[in-house]
């Protein structure tokens, strides 16, 4: 039997896509039951990503979802109600939600929660159709009790006279970005005093990966195209410098190798980088030794420096997503205040929206993709 489940109400509203590229509908929907190995969340605010129309639309490559399904894939909420084996969660407590699924039988089969699956694997597709396929855009989820995160709501929400940082719960919600780019910096690890590039730097998830590791002590050269970002990302940072491509490989190479020695290069670029140079560049930029990351959605294959990386002995890390324990330790530095959010960090929350404004929601966050920018449903 799961805990508090005779408080839950029969029904919720509900965001619901009926099929790719269909207009999504709020719905009333049945509240989940908490079965062995999950939670119910009672959502409180969840991210409406810049990418979310395009998902809807089917226009990410290599990512498939089933239909009708409940898109929202990073959402922070409280306890509603736990499975029977659940060991430490407990109503009300609040949580962050973690999007990345893996099977419990095995971990290589993954899908990310509330958006779909890459790569057209079919165990993948099975857990997510059958088990996990409604997510974060509802006033009840289900998810893995693995994949809630705890947090200390007195110290983050706790008012800043009391020993509290003072956060709201929208703030929090970029940590659910965080996760992404903290398990690539991690992946390659980044030590404090070393200069890393981030390219490009200027989207929302590049943008936390500039953000994160300054966090972690290191120097950061940001790359990108989008000078007014860039600039607004080293005023708020004094360990960031920029550096804006100007498309030559020659050009950029030269342009930064003038920041003197580069240990590490994080790349996340979105799936429009198909044809830029900048890798090439930002790989070759890097020292001897050095290493790189690669955590983007770029569908085409591009042309690495074969010699130069093998000459100068550098490590090429392929990553996808995070380790639960990057997820536990980026909770560590947010709690601890070395991981600063909200306007402390140049963050803002740009729009707040009912599921019933999804269309307006959309358009907004769509119009406003950049580094610590926040739109998001209030439920």
């Amino acid at each position: 039997m799961s805990t508090s489940a005779q408080s839950l109400p029969s029904t919720c509203r509900a965001l619901v896509c009926s099929g790719v590229g269909k207009p999504l509908t709020v719905e009333n929907i049945p509240v989940p039951e908490a079965i062995p190995g999950s939670a119910v969340v009672r959502v409180i605010a969840g991210s409406v990503e810049p990418s979310l129309k395009h998902i809807m639309d089917g226009l990410i490559p290599g990512l498939t979802f089933p239909t009708p399904f409940v898109p929202g894939t990073r959402a922070i909420g409280r306890i509603a109600a736990t499975g029977p084996d659940a060991t430490s969660l407990q109503p009300g407590q609040l949580v962050i939600l973690d999007c990345f699924i893996r099977g419990r039988d095995d971990s290589n089969v993954q899908f990310l929660w509330g958006t779909g699956v890459f790569g057209g694997d079919p165990a993948a597709t099975k857990l997510m159709e059958n088990v996990w396929r409604n997510g974060g855009s509802a006033e009840y989820c289900r998810i893995p009790l693995e994949n809630c995160y705890a947090l200390n709501e007195q110290v983050l929400l706790g008012d800043p006279a009391q020993g509290g940082l003072g956060y709201t719960i929208g703030d929090l919600l970029h940590l659910t970005r965080d996760m992404v780019s903290y398990g690539g910096l991690r992946g390659i690890g980044l030590k404090a005093g070393e200069t890393i590039i981030i390219a490009p730097a200027t989207g929302s998830y590049s943008g936390a990966a500039v953000e994160m590791a300054s966090a972690m002590g290191a120097r950061v050269i940001a790359v990108g195209r989008n000078a007014d970002v860039l600039k607004k990302q080293a005023a708020d940072n004094p360990r960031v410098s920029i550096y804006q491509l100007k498309g030559n490989v020659e050009e950029d190479l030269a342009g930064l190798k003038k920041f003197g020695t580069i240990d590490a290069y994080l790349d996340i670029s979105p799936a429009q980088a198909d044809n830029s140079t900048h890798v090439r560049s930002c790989m070759m930029a890097v020292k001897k030794y050095g290493r790189v990351s690669l955590m983007g959605i770029i569908s085409k294959d591009i042309a690495i420096p074969y010699v130069h990386a093998v000459l100068n002995n550098l490590t090429i890390r392929g990553q996808y997503m995070y380790e639960r324990e990057d997820v536990q330790g980026l909770i560590k530095l947010a709690e601890t205040g070395v991981r600063k959010l909200g306007k402390s960090a140049g963050h803002s929350i740009v729009g707040n929206f009912s599921l019933d404004e999804w269309e307006k929601a959309i358009e907004v966050s769509s119009a406003n993709p950049e580094a610590g920018k926040i739109v998001q449903f209030m439920l």
